[in-house]
């Protein structure tokens, strides 16, 4: 056993040792969070506007500060960004995170000192997790890569750099894993994908390559060529002592057919759940259900049923009043100088005692033309169960209502992109059961479908590469960028349709 191995498992030990002695007592951790939180929000512009020196509680906090979303802080982010000290946060933040998908074009994200450890440590927490109930340490002797975003950075007139988080991370990798970690620099930043891959495919192909971490998207898209330079039947083929795929910012569930077909035999993996906006959760264990909530590193959590997340006053939540299997709008509090932050994805909890949850979608991320409002979870698990009993193999897919058609009454119209498109029998019968699936899951589509005002969902096959060539088109092929599973309307399945 090599040195840093031995060192790993028992570094891994004494800090999972330590996640389970906070998660033992969650809202102890949480209440500790929110009381840091407003001791320091209190020397802040916001935290003067919202009148900080006045609460005393939770229940104090939610009549000061409202639910915003990004548009709601900009005012704020701006003065940062033109290099105002002590707005959101004291002091000036170290990075912003720039990410792209707002009304206002792209988001600024402040990342502060106080902020980096929550997404540097967590990310590294879930790997030691996993080393200690697995015992497989033997990922860290070999070659690990990261499929993600460009590492360099800009600067704005201010001096503040700014960057994608996964570059921002990239420059913060400790020096004992800079030896095991790929690509180089120079491959990473390179910001046309498909170049890009080819270029990761050159450093890589000949190496140890033990630990592979992206979104599966377009980790996929990196197994596929690389099998095809390399003219071998399988990853495993490729790379013998792959071990582990970490991967997060989708349900895997719906990919991990094709990975294991491509890969040739099982591997483990691990889910993480990073945002620019926080790291939220992980995976902390090979045999439980969900991730475990973050619960100690600079974010205070509330949650909002999804269904009154529109109302005028919505009910918001600790975690000390969360319950099981109800569905969440996620709000954030963070050290980053987010304050009542929604960060628009829906999560609901699998477990409470320690908090564990699953993502089930974005609350603007739905199907609901005629108030049935399907969301990601339930079309992710139809499509999980037509894989496994008809063999689908499926990249890709994305669900939109269908108002006009040609004749017959509205429908769901699913766009998937098949490896292997079924022959007309199987296509109905995955269909049907697609169909069913969604019946059970989604008791107000079943009453649109029995009252006659929906006819059951229709299947469109799509060319192989449909959806990178809508990724291309409107400028986020590769990295982090993913494709929504759901649209209320035909924007992007229209796009799909034409190219």
């Amino acid at each position: 056993m090599g040195l840093k191995v031995f060192a790993a498992r028992l570094f891994a030990k004494w800090t999972a040792g330590k996640i389970r002695k906070t998660a033992a007592e969650p809202i102890k951790a949480q209440q500790k969070v929110f009381e840091e939180l407003l001791r320091k929000g209190r020397k802040t512009a916001f935290g003067k506007d919202h009148g900080f020196e006045n609460i005393q509680s939770y229940k104090d906090f939610k009549t000061k500060v409202p639910v915003v979303d990004y548009e709601q802080l900009s005012n704020y982010i701006e003065r940062i960004k033109q290099g105002e000290k002590d707005v959101l946060w004291p002091g000036l933040p170290l990075y912003f995170c720039k990410t792209s998908g707002t009304t206002s074009g792209a988001k600024y994200i402040p990342l502060t000192k106080d902020s980096l450890p929550n997404h540097l440590n967590s990310a590294r927490n879930a790997l030691l997790c996993y080393i200690e109930q697995s015992g497989n340490a033997d990922f860290v002797g070999g070659k690990m890569i990261f499929l993600q975003g460009s590492p360099k950075l800009d600067k704005l007139p201010s001096g503040i750099p700014y960057g994608r988080l996964s570059g921002i991370a990239a420059n913060h990798v400790p020096g004992y894993l800079q030896k095991n970690r790929l690509p180089s620099f120079e491959t990473n930043s390179i910001e046309d994908w498909e170049t890009k891959v080819d270029k990761i495919i050159d450093e890589t192909i000949e190496q140890d390559m033990t630990l592979i971490s992206g979104i599966p998207s377009w980790v996929q898209v990196y197994f596929e060529e690389l099998i095809a330079r390399s003219k071998k039947n399988s990853i495993a083929e490729i790379f013998p002592n792959f071990s582990l795929f970490v991967f997060g910012g989708v349900n895997f569930e719906p990919y991990r057919k094709r990975f294991e077909k491509l890969i040739g035999r099982p591997v483990d993996t691990v889910e993480t759940y990073p945002a620019s906006e926080g790291f939220i959760a992980y995976q902390d264990s090979q045999t439980e259900e969900g991730l475990l909530l973050v619960l100690d590193s600079g974010i205070f959590y509330e949650f909002i049923p999804s269904d009154e997340f529109f109302n005028e006053i919505p009910t918001r939540l600790s975690l000390a009043d969360v319950e099981l299997d109800v569905n969440y709008a996620l709000v954030l509090n963070t050290n980053a100088g987010l304050w009542g932050y929604s960060i628009g994805d829906t999560i609901r909890f699998v477990s409470l005692n320690p908090p564990r949850i699953k993502v089930t979608g974005r609350i603007k991320h739905f199907t609901s033309a005629f108030g049935e409002h399907v969301i990601a979870e339930e079309v992710e698990k139809a499509m999980s169960q037509a894989q496994k009993d008809f063999g689908w193999k499926v990249s890709e897919f994305h669900v939109a209502p269908q108002l006009e058609p040609v004749e017959g009454l509205p429908y769901h119209e699913w766009l998937v992109e098949f490896e292997e498109i079924p022959d007309h029998e199987g296509l109905e019968k995955g269909r049907a059961s697609i169909d069913k699936a969604m019946q059970a899951q989604n008791p107000y589509y079943k009453d649109l479908i029995s009252g006659n005002i929906l006819q059951t969902l229709k299947i469109a096959p799509l060319e192989k590469g449909s959806f990178n060539n809508y990724m291309k088109s409107v400028g986020r092929l590769g990295g982090q960028n993913k494709v929504p599973r759901l649209g209320n309307d035909r924007k992007v399945a229209d796009k799909l349709v034409t190219l």
